[in-house]
């Protein structure tokens, strides 16, 4: 058998559950490949898949969460390769976390019974919105409610966007560009010529506002500066006694006598008074040093205060001249702002308000020779996305037909129909393109083509559901693929195919199958069973590993219910060695 870890590039190496529904603690170890998992209804394989919902930032529900403990813990450990690791790797340093030095990655999500929910990642708390960015890049899970949603015509229309590929998403990512600035064009103008009086009379109110504004010219930071000049002007006195006093104890300064000491004298009596002792003593001559280095500091000082000294005047003029200026701005603030800054920043919206009011004839016809220029460019690229839709639309159907054939449906065909979106002949643009997509199916030669959901029974909607992942799986996407029953309604021939194709599926990816078929089952590369504890005063369900006999006992048990039967595991070893056999071609 062919080592499926060679291939898978990918894998969630370990999941732990506790205390979410029947679940009290358990661990499933997982393989790369394809993991099967199985067991009796009510067991509680649906946590299995809930616990991956959890994980991967999905919507927490306390209805599910044990009374006791009263909290649920899911624990992952991603193994992550290629450029799936570079993606997730740099969006979680950016939030400051980072995988362990083996190069695993834990994720963890803690749902309260009350309904109170937290994620880690790496270690570190994180909101449980990273852990859906991480499990967007990782992990798909595919359940019969997403047989649901492929149902809805704008989930086919995005399966088909993706499966057409790389440039065709960026030719989508272009139009809704384009639709976006084509709408708001059309909006304005619409509103302009709608609103021409109320937008006139908030204009004329702006410009008043800007004129008075204007005329006192406010500078950003001005009122500080004017508050820090007034103290000086108004405490001019009391200011010029302490730097005079203060130069004279530093060097003499004005109106010095000629016997007063100083500190520039006494620091050059102390200075020298060292030196003459240092050759006995080094470290005097150090300390002399030191008080040459404050000798000189004190004469920067000295004649920093001689200059501040010849600054300082006492203006009675200038005084006044500061308080009507900063009466004007107490005016200004009073009306449009807290402060100077925020009047100037009421000032640079109006005049953007302004331009956006304008409702003259040469802005409106401005604004309509701009809304008719983008609307031909989105016009264009819709037809552009139309053509890549159809040309891909052919191929998706061919290729999903194919997997039909080998699914035990040989005469069904998947048709995708590109139709104008609306319904009539002119399409009009929205926010993806000018196209529905709608999937159909003719289960048989002479059948009416129906959408899906009118023409596909339970069984056949998930041999297509499975036919549209093989064929995504081809075009990339998330490395670990989750089913959840989706073979249900099937049985036979079909589930033998299924098994084929899950098989097939898990040689480029790490699949999760919870199933009730044992055709499906034998396909395992890892077969876990969920099996139910009743012995206690409460049931709870636990995982093992079942392999060798203990694995055709299970399939025996899904066959018919007698695990113990020498003919049912005959059976299931049958079924075991046809597996073996197949995943070997």
């Amino acid at each position: 058998m062919s080592d499926p870890a060679a291939s898978v590039p990918s894998v969630l190496e370990e999941l732990r559950i506790t205390g979410l529904g029947v679940i009290d603690d358990t661990t499933l170890p997982l393989a790369p490949g394809m993991n099967v998992i199985t067991g009796e209804t009510g067991a509680g394989k649906t946590m299995v898949v809930t616990g991956l919902g959890l994980l991967f930032g999905g919507r927490a529900d306390a209805g599910r969460v044990r009374a006791d403990p009263g909290r649920a813990v899911v624990e992952g450990r991603l193994r992550l390769a290629g450029a799936v690791a570079d993606t997730v790797h740099a969006r979680i340093a950016d939030a400051g976390a980072e995988p362990d030095d083996d190069g695993s990655l834990l994720l963890s999500r803690t749902v309260t019974v009350e309904g109170r929910s937290r994620a880690h990642v790496g270690g570190r708390s994180m909101p449980v919105a990273m852990l859906g960015e991480v499990g967007e890049q990782v992990v798909a899970v595919h359940g019969q409610s997403d047989q649901l949603r492929l149902l809805r015509p704008a989930e086919q229309r995005a399966a088909l966007d993706r499966f057409a590929g790389a440039e065709h998403e960026k030719l989508l990512e272009t139009y809704r560009e384009a639709y976006v600035r084509w709408r708001a064009v059309e909006d304005d103008l619409a509103d302009r010529r709608r609103n021409a009086r109320q937008r006139s009379q908030e204009a004329d109110l702006l410009r008043l506002g800007l004129d008075e504004i204007s005329r006192v010219d406010p500078q950003p930071g001005e009122d500080d500066e004017l508050k820090a000049e007034v103290q000086r002007l108004e405490h001019a006195e009391g200011l010029r006694t302490a730097a005079a006093v203060a130069a004279q104890a530093l060097a003499g300064g004005i109106e010095s006598a000629d016997d007063t000491p100083d500190a520039t004298a006494l620091l050059g009596t102390a200075r020298r008074t060292l030196e003459g002792q240092a050759s006995v003593d080094a470290r005097l001559g150090e300390l002399a040093a030191r008080v040459e280095e404050a000798a000189t500091l004190v004469g920067d000082v000295s004649a920093e205060l001689s200059a501040y000294l010849g600054l300082l005047d006492a203006d009675p003029a200038r005084l006044e001249t500061i308080y009507e200026r900063r009466a004007a701005l107490r005016a200004l603030t009073r009306k449009y702002a807290d402060d100077v800054e925020g009047v100037i920043a009421w000032a640079e919206h109006a005049r953007t308000r302004l331009s956006e009011l304008d409702t003259s004839d040469e802005v409106l016809e401005e604004l309509d020779r701009e809304r008719q220029r983008l609307a031909g460019t989105v016009g264009e690229l819709a037809g552009r996305l139309t053509a890549a839709r159809q040309e891909a639309a052919g191929r998706f159907a061919e290729q999903v037909s194919v997997e039909l054939a080998g699914l035990a449906m040989p005469h069904a065909r998947v048709q995708v129909a590109v139709l104008p979106r609306g319904g009539g002949e002119q399409a009009e643009p929205g926010p993806d393109g000018a196209d529905e997509v709608e999937l159909r199916l003719l289960a048989h030669p002479g059948a009416p083509s129906l959408p899906l959901q009118k023409g596909a029974s339970g069984g056949e909607l998930s041999r297509v559901m499975l036919a549209i992942e093989v064929v995504f799986a081809g075009a990339g996407g998330p490395p670990t693929l989750v089913f959840d029953e989706v073979d249900a309604g099937v049985g036979g021939t079909a589930a033998v195919e299924i098994g084929r194709r899950l098989t097939r599926l898990a040689r480029t990816h790490q699949v999760l199958v919870v199933t009730h078929l044992p055709q499906v089952a034998a396909f395992a590369d890892r077969h876990l069973v969920v099996a139910k504890d009743t012995g206690g005063a409460v049931t709870t369900s636990g995982v093992r590993v079942v392999e060798d006999t203990d694995r055709a006992r299970e399939l025996a048990r899904m066959l018919a219910g007698l695990p113990d039967s020498d003919l049912g595991i005959a059976h299931a070893e049958e079924l075991l060695a046809v597996a073996a056999r197949e995943k070997r071609g």
